[in-house]
């Protein structure tokens, strides 16, 4: 409410508090050029690395194999359940190729396509409105995720190999 003083605003009806963010999940999504993974939705909890290996490499190795074949490279970001050395382990003994910690900058929120490009494009397609329980939140992110148009997803894979070239051209810095 916008009000010049306190007085006014009691006016207008006083005090209304709102939660912005009243339910929470947590959401991991894979991408490539061939469209994004379904989504891996956790209700509750916090990741660590034994819930990663168990619960989201598995299914990112799965769908890797069946949009990609055998000669593709898994690439993560630097959440500390990925570069726990027992991710990184079954990682590189899984996956046909796959980027370490150490060959990968530890914030590089400019070489992650879901970062720069598809989170925005997800949450847009959700219709908030309808996500007012963790159920109706989970069915609004997974019908959301099918909803992303293949061509945004090809755009912004291909802009990677942009994006790289622009990094490196920066010696190792943020894209301005």
């Amino acid at each position: 409410m916008w009000a010049v003083n306190r007085e006014e605003a009691d006016k207008k009806g006083g005090i209304h508090e709102k939660i912005t963010f009243p339910i929470k999940v947590m959401v991991w999504l894979g991408m490539c050029s061939q469209g994004l993974t379904e989504p891996v939705i956790f209700e509750d909890g916090t990741m660590d690395a034994k819930r990663y290996i168990d619960e989201v490499l598995p299914i990112a190795l799965k769908s890797g194999h069946k949009m990609l074949g055998n000669n593709w490279t898994y690439q993560q970001d630097g959440a500390k359940c990925h570069t726990h050395h027992l991710s990184q382990k079954w990682c590189s003994e899984h996956f046909p190729a796959f980027i370490p910690k150490n060959r990968w900058p530890p914030n590089s929120p400019d070489l992650c396509p879901l970062d720069y490009s598809l989170w925005n494009e997800l949450g847009n397609a959700i219709n908030w409105n309808r996500a007012t329980t963790k159920v109706t939140l989970i069915e609004e992110i997974k019908r959301a995720a099918k909803k992303i148009e293949q061509d945004k997803i090809l755009n912004s894979v291909l802009d990677f190999t942009v994006r790289l070239r622009l990094i490196i051209k920066n010696r190792g810095d943020y894209i301005r």
